[in-house]
């Protein structure tokens, strides 16, 4: 970090989280500000949360021409100086603000967007006062830990028209378009079953560690933010804080928001009626984690059935594959992941001495190595900044494919099924569940409606 940069942090890094509501907004409306991006070829953002995803969200986002990073904010001074080390200085670039308090960002009147990359508990409070001053906001997955939350970040977006793109960058790659535009040509024929899973053999055992002090140079209040207060303790901070119901939902908000979301999109769905889930810590059970390392979800949709699996310290799961999304039609079976998709024929022997196949298939398509669905991602968030357009992963596509994964959470916490009214956003006649769809902040923090 360099000398000036040191300073201006030094300067701002002190301030807490002293009241909920952001200062007084910049004098710039939103309004006003619908023009900046496609007026001016430079867009000046922000990187909120500069952990390794944040990182990865800002080398992408200023490998864009006429893009400029203005300011960066992380409760963990350590975070920003690497950011600044690997990504801003590399770039030839220079942040001019460095702070612990993301409304020092979300309250600048020189900013177009911020990309909203901290832990999940602290992804619904930044984007909808974002939007509330102005400013575009492409925010990490899963979109929100509640359904409740994830409703008022919609309603903050269109109130205020604001470009809002979630990081489910398999909106933006070729071959997920090609085999979601596969199943809704009906070349499949009527889908009956949906598959979507993770085995993730990367991820083991969660050691134990005691509670200790915040590492020099850590706001720990300001990380905890809306959630309970505790003490500090490791593992549940920076990566494994998502194994924590605190702040977020495990593995199936984790990567259930990006399998989920393909099978909403080919299957054109919002949400399903009702979740079943069944699982726990089976893999690791005296390990340091809250959420079950393996998992199985069955939901209820109005012509089909929906089905989740997870597990850690495993890779092997469907189709030999550590992820992916199936569609189990009448005429042949689409399996795709991020690596490619292929079709292959159903069979029939009703009525014949000998099967034979209903449909011709399709052969494995490998996406080339070269191919960058998360660039291509940031560049559509960019593009639609300047149209004015929704993004790909608009904010309220984010917040239908979080619905199921959250509805899962519910059935899998309460032990039974949940029943779920669509339209309504809400379980049928189940205050348990319900209360688990509401989000509970921490005073001073507070969700507004």
């Amino acid at each position: 970090m360099s000398v000036g940069n040191r300073r201006r942090f030094l300067k701002t890094a002190g301030l807490g989280a002293a009241m909920a509501g952001a200062g007084p907004l910049a004098a710039q409306t939103a309004s006003s500000r619908d023009a900046v991006a496609g007026a001016n070829d430079r867009i000046r953002v922000a990187l909120i949360g500069c952990g390794g995803m944040g990182r990865g969200d800002l080398k992408d986002f200023l490998r864009v021409s006429g893009v400029q990073c203005v300011a960066l904010c992380d409760v963990d001074k350590a975070q920003m100086d690497q950011t600044v080390r690997e990504i801003v200085e590399p770039a030839g670039q220079r942040a001019d603000l460095l702070t612990q308090d993301f409304r020092h960002v979300v309250d600048r009147n020189d900013l177009d967007a911020v990309i909203v990359a901290t832990p999940d508990h602290w992804h619904a409070l930044p984007t909808i006062m974002a939007c509330k001053s102005g400013k575009d906001v492409y925010v990490e997955k899963p979109l929100s830990i509640t359904v409740g939350e994830g409703r008022v970040m919609v309603d903050a977006a269109r109130k205020h028209k604001r470009v809002v793109q979630m990081g489910t960058q398999q909106r933006s790659a070729r071959h997920y378009t090609d085999a979601v535009e596969y199943v809704k040509d009906g070349k499949l024929g009527k889908v009956r079953l949906v598959r979507a899973w993770a085995y993730l053999d990367w991820k083991g055992r969660t050691p134990v560690l005691p509670d200790s002090e915040p590492p020099e140079g850590v706001d720990y209040d300001m990380w905890l933010g809306p959630a309970p207060k505790r003490p500090f303790n490791r593992n549940r901070f920076h990566f494994t804080f998502r194994w924590y119901w605190d702040y977020s939902g495990g593995l199936m908000t984790d990567w259930g928001a990006h399998m989920i979301d393909i099978a909403n999109w080919a299957m054109g769905i919002k949400a399903p009626s009702s979740a079943m889930s069944v699982g726990g810590k089976f893999g690791y059970p005296d390990d340091a984690m809250e959420t079950p390392d393996t998992q199985q979800v069955m939901w209820q949709y109005p012509s089909f059935s929906m089905i989740w699996e997870h597990a850690l310290g495993v890779g092997r799961g469907p189709e030999a594959r550590e992820h992916g999304v199936q569609f189990h039609g009448e005429q042949g079976v689409l399996v795709i992941d991020r690596q490619g998709w292929e079709v292959y024929p159903e069979t029939d022997r009703i009525d014949r001495p000998d099967r034979v196949y209903k449909s011709s298939g399709k052969p494995r398509y490998n996406v080339p190595a070269n191919d960058d669905m998360h660039f291509a991602h940031v560049k559509n968030f960019l593009e639609c900044m300047r149209s004015r357009q929704n993004p790909r992963s608009d904010v309220e596509i984010g917040h239908d494919s979080m619905i199921a994964c959250h509805v899962a959470n519910a059935a899998f916490r309460l032990g039974r099924r949940v029943d779920w009214d669509i339209e309504k956003e809400r379980p049928i006649d189940d205050r348990k569940a319900e209360e688990l769809m509401k989000p509970h902040y921490r005073a001073p923090w507070k969700l507004e409606a």
